[in-house]
């Protein structure tokens, strides 16, 4: 007997296992790729269909990925069965994505205990139904600021991939990989998951346990130990900067040491560098949240909104409050 027959006959009368993947519009289309072609790999290991999947939405017609190409779907949102596992794909423009009609569906459907799973950005979805409420839950990087700001029940973690009771949540990308293999290994064994990691060349299996962003020295091409030291205290103190004479102090530098340093290795001052990293988390909270220009000022340790604008208009050449603006016309259209 060959052994993926063995595989399956060792699962007896496994009545297997179904995946409702509910296909947000402009969802990322690696995010929902990657976790569907696990489960077609492991069931070519068995040899059978242990896993099927069903792809739904509003409307139950076709919905549009990140690339612009539309997928066709099988159902609308419809009532599903007790044992299925909910698979929300989120992406670009999640909060118009996530609508009414969604968070009733899914919430009257989470009421009958099923596990669910956020992929990407959909981890606003259903922490904006209550589903994450006390519980860890993680969001693609990017997204990490605003979702803190407006979901301050919810411990947010930097890993690649959560795993809290019934509710998952990854970051996105090839994170749904990390996740699936889990789930895979939980349900049939870690031989099969460690196939289909083989199959998809994937030999770097990530936990729960490991970031999503790079380390900054490799982020920033330079591995100078106390210039890492520095930029990830900067990282850190976004509301509350920290004086760059502090921060040299903190490394074991003069304040002059400390320029010098960023001078060679950046191309720019330790201030405007902290100045970037400020003014990237302003645009990220007024592109992503509802939060007035005053309190994104505040949040990223602009003591006026008036100093505020003026930097941001320095350096992206807009002001906060057109940027708000673009970004609300650009989502009702």
């Amino acid at each position: 007997m060959s052994k993926t027959s063995t595989i399956g006959s060792e699962l007896g009368d496994d009545k297997g296992r179904r995946f409702v993947f509910v296909l947000l519009e402009n969802f990322t289309l690696l995010s929902f790729a990657s976790a569907i072609d696990c489960l077609r790999l492991a069931n070519r290991r068995l040899g059978r269909e242990h896993y099927t999947w069903n792809l739904c939405g509003e409307g139950g017609d076709a919905t549009n990925c990140s690339t612009g190409t539309s997928l066709k779907l099988d159902t609308d949102l419809e009532e599903l069965h007790r044992d299925d596992t909910i698979v929300l794909c989120g992406g670009a423009d999640v909060q118009q994505a996530t609508t009414k009609r969604l968070l009733n569906w899914l919430r009257r459907e989470a009421r009958r205990g099923p596990a669910i799973v956020g992929l990407c950005t959909a981890s606003y979805t259903m922490a904006k139904a209550g589903l994450l409420d006390g519980k860890r839950a993680t969001i693609h990087w990017e997204n990490q600021d605003s979702f803190a700001e407006e979901f301050e029940e919810i411990e947010l973690s930097k890993a690649v991939f959560t795993a809290d009771g019934n509710r998952m949540t990854t970051a996105g990308g090839t994170a749904s990989i990390d996740l699936f293999l889990k789930i895979i290994a939980q349900d049939l064994g870690e031989e099969v998951a460690n196939w289909v990691a083989d199959q998809q060349i994937y030999n770097s299996i990530r936990t729960d346990q490991d970031t999503q962003r790079l380390s900054v020295p490799t982020r920033i091409g330079v591995r100078h130990p106390k210039l890492s030291m520095v930029i990830q205290m900067m990282e850190a103190n976004i509301e509350e900067p920290i004086s760059p004479s502090l921060l040299a102090k903190e490394v074991g530098m003069s304040t002059r040491q400390l320029e010098r340093l960023f001078r060679r290795y950046l191309n720019r001052s330790p201030k405007r560098y902290y100045m970037e990293l400020r003014l990237q988390k302003a645009r990220n909270l007024l592109m992503q949240t509802d939060m007035s220009v005053i309190n994104v000022a505040l949040a990223c340790g602009f003591a006026s909104p008036s100093h505020f604008s003026k930097c941001y208009r320095a350096h992206y050449e807009t002001t906060p409050y057109r940027e708000r603006g673009s970004q609300s016309a650009r989502l009702s259209v």
